[in-house]
């Protein structure tokens, strides 16, 4: 008798793929070594990750753009080749030169110290990658390929931004505001899963362009409906401008537009 199974409620592993996460580098020491088009790229995603950036180059290889960076101070420059001792109090190190001899042997040097690298183009000698980002302010998307096809992560990515809505950052912007002044009225550890379950109805209430539209006055008052658990409508809401007493109001319990999680 044929073995009968049955479908599993879990979700099917997918091996081959990278763990995708949002690295904390900021205020940590970060080098990269070259200074081309590739390495311009790092750099930028290094900065506004608020990484403290060292660059190992000679001057005449720094393209336009690294040059600029240089120049107004947004790098720490080292005007030479690589040397192993630019690897001290290094968190990660991050390769982009023409050289497979000089690359391989940074990729050693970073391994034997346990310290994360990415040598551009060498999917083999990369503990990381990088992908395609769409940046709106907090928002912040990439599309991995996991190194095999970083032109068409880049299509993909274009293709992704181009279905968000308008201003999706500013309302992510006030959403965390609004979390922030949440925790400030609710600070207790046990308050975790009802502020949690109240941004949920507050992130579900409101259409993304009424959420970019909450001025300082609207999220004071929207705070006032934390206790009872319950949010207002966006109009009832605007009819508390002026200090309106709560209890005079009905609620709007309905929900659509987006969700963004507490």
């Amino acid at each position: 008798m044929a073995e009968t199974t049955t479908p599993s409620k879990f979700p099917e592993v997918q091996g081959g793929g990278s763990l995708i996460i949002a690295w904390q580098v900021k205020g940590k020491k970060v080098l990269v070594v070259g200074g081309g088009e590739v390495a311009a790229g790092r750099i930028l995603h290094l900065l506004n990750a608020d990484a403290l950036v060292t660059v190992v180059c000679p001057t005449s290889g720094l393209n336009p753009e690294v040059a600029h960076r240089v120049a107004h101070n947004q790098v720490t420059h080292i005007n030479r080749t690589f040397q192993p001792s630019d690897l001290d109090d290094t968190t990660m190190v991050l390769v982009a030169v023409d050289d497979p001899a000089v690359s391989t042997l940074i990729y050693n040097l970073a391994h034997s110290r346990r310290i994360p690298a990415n040598i551009a183009d060498v999917p083999p000698e990369c503990d990381f990658y990088f992908g395609s980002v769409h940046r709106d302010g907090p928002l912040q998307i990439m599309v991995s390929t996991n190194g095999k096809g970083p032109r068409l992560a880049s299509t993909i990515r274009k293709f992704i931004a181009s279905k968000l809505p308008r201003d999706a950052g500013k309302a992510i912007e006030n959403v965390g505001a609004l979390r922030v002044k949440l925790r400030q009225i609710a600070p207790r550890q046990e308050e975790g899963p009802k502020r949690m379950a109240w941004m949920t109805k507050v992130s579900d209430a409101y259409s993304w362009d009424d959420m970019c539209g909450l001025t300082e006055e609207d999220m004071g008052n929207l705070l006032k409906w934390y206790a009872s658990g319950k949010v207002p409508s966006l109009d009832v809401l605007k009819s508390m401008r002026g200090n309106a007493d709560v209890s005079q109001l009905d609620v709007f319990d309905g929900s659509f537009g987006f969700s963004v999680g507490a």
